[in-house]
């Protein structure tokens, strides 16, 4: 169990999709995990402009520091729905805090959704993720099954799709040594 993470850890056996460490990716799998507090940021952004999203998790760690409260888990992004080079993605950057808190006009609070996750370890550059990504809905399709997620005018909003950054770049700058877990929430 992780502690930090506060995961109900309910690992059901893998089969027929071994690991390919060449390319920095493990295999999946599926976790039962426990709703859990945070504050983030809201941004609307393409990839272009991901440079903005990025700065918002400093931007978070301070605004933590100003309030006295303490991290309770890895900085992470929650897509709500998914863009582009050219089309925006709207998602927010978030930190676990240990219990809900009141954010103000920039920073919201909010939970993570209780329930099964299909999570999947991207070893190596962000800029690499969509193997990885690529990847879990591979496997996640070839075994049937459904994200929590919904259509609305056209476009998919997703109630549980997360990347969780594990790796600090003040103690590995080394991006190609970063460790990135991704999780998709799977349909109650």
């Amino acid at each position: 169990m992780n502690k930090i993470d506060e995961k109900i850890s309910q690992q059901i056996p893998l089969q027929d999709n071994p690991t390919d460490e060449s390319k920095g990716m493990i295999e999946p799998r599926i976790e039962a995990c426990a709703e859990r507090s945070y504050i983030a940021i809201p941004i609307e952004a393409t990839l272009k402009e991901w440079g903005k999203v990025n700065a918002l998790i400093k931007e978070l760690f301070e605004w933590l520091k100003k309030k006295g409260l303490q991290p309770n888990g890895a900085p992470f992004f929650r897509y709500w729905t998914v863009g582009g080079t050219n089309k925006k993605f709207k998602l927010e950057v978030g930190i676990p805090v240990v219990n809900a808190t009141f954010g103000n006009e920039r920073v919201i609070a909010g939970t993570i959704p209780e329930g099964k996750y299909v999570i999947i370890d991207h070893k190596g550059h962000p800029d690499r993720i969509h193997e990885t990504v690529n990847l879990l809905e591979e496997w996640s399709e070839n075994r049937g099954i459904t994200w929590d997620k919904k259509v609305e005018d056209n476009e998919e909003i997703w109630g549980g799709r997360f990347e969780y950054y594990l790796t600090d770049p003040a103690i590995e700058p080394d991006l190609d040594k970063w460790s990135i877990e991704i999780a998709f929430k799977i349909k109650d």
